[in-house]
């Protein structure tokens, strides 16, 4: 059982920046595959952003691409995504996701993942 817990969220202007964080429990965090997912009130869950376990292979949803970036720290078994130039329509509760034994694979699909966080808030007002 993978345990994902996500922080960073909150309140921020258009056009400012946060980093969310996600902590990852056991002891293989290198082999899973991680990916960020958002849902706004009213949509479906859509994809972010994923990164692979060790050739650190970073993948971005169109919409986020050159604002949005995905990193991973595996001595910390954490994953974060700083976004800048945030956007009212960025504005979501944010996921972390990740899938063991998947040290370089990745999918923009909710279905792959078998680990979810709780999710964290972020409101981007105009």
């Amino acid at each position: 059982q993978v345990q994902l817990v996500e922080s960073g969220g909150g309140l921020v202007q258009a056009g400012g920046s946060l980093r969310l964080s996600c902590a990852a429990s056991g002891r293989t965090f290198s082999n899973y595959g991680m990916g960020w997912f958002r849902q706004a009130p009213g949509k479906e869950r859509e994809f972010v952003s994923a990164i692979t376990g060790t050739v650190y292979n970073t993948y971005y949803a169109d919409s986020v691409k050159g604002r949005f970036t995905i990193s991973r720290d595996n001595a910390k078994n954490t994953v974060y995504l700083r976004m800048n130039n945030l956007k009212p329509e960025d504005t979501a509760v944010y996921y972390c996701a990740a899938r063991v034994y998947a040290a370089i694979s990745y999918s923009p699909d909710p279905a792959w993942y078998s680990y979810w966080g709780q999710g964290t808030q972020v409101t981007v007002s105009s």
